[in-house]
């Protein structure tokens, strides 16, 4: 009995060992994890930006078109330019292949104006953008607006190519607000 019970279980191990890979014939696809394989070594992916499929993370990597973060408006405007629209195309794809990423915009203002119509325009360009990424493809859960009005310049001289920089939209994702 002993002997009996000793040969079915070298037999279960031996089963539960055998190789579960690809045979040729079956059908079957097996990922290949090794470094230099193509397959997601070391927890890397790839993400389909436009054409592109982009290996590792794209939002590290300054050659990514997700490199570029800035919507840039023109005076008292809300509008998306024509020239920001790939760019936003490229974040919209990225988002939508990517549904646990999340992305805050953030809406600034030049100081011109009253601090209460500031915070008014840029909450109306954080939206512009936001609502320019859910028509793209983005889903809205994953996008959060919000406006700083005139609190947050990236330049501080008063010329209008400085006020420029301010009237923006910066997109963050996890991890960077």
């Amino acid at each position: 009995m002993r002997r009996a019970l000793l040969g079915l279980m070298t037999a279960a191990l031996v089963a539960g060992c055998a190789s579960t890979g690809t045979e040729e014939g079956t059908g079957v696809a097996v990922e290949d994890r090794k470094p230099g394989a193509g397959g997601a070594a070391g927890g890397a992916t790839s993400v389909p930006i436009g054409t592109t499929t982009i290996p590792g993370d794209p939002l590290k990597d300054p050659a990514s078109p997700l490199a570029k973060r800035s919507v840039y408006f023109d005076y008292d405007r809300d509008d998306i330019k024509p020239e920001f629209r790939s760019m936003l195309e490229a974040h919209a794809k990225y988002l939508s292949s990517t549904p646990s990423q999340k992305m805050l915009i953030q809406g600034n203002a030049d100081e011109r104006g009253s601090r209460e119509y500031n915070l008014g325009l840029g909450q109306r360009r954080a939206d512009a953008v936001k609502r320019t990424l859910v028509l793209m493809g983005a889903r809205e859960s994953q996008i959060e607006s919000v406006s700083l009005g005139e609190e947050k310049p990236r330049c501080t001289e008063q010329t209008e190519d400085c006020w420029s920089q301010n009237r923006r939209g910066d997109l963050f994702y996890s991890g960077e607000f």
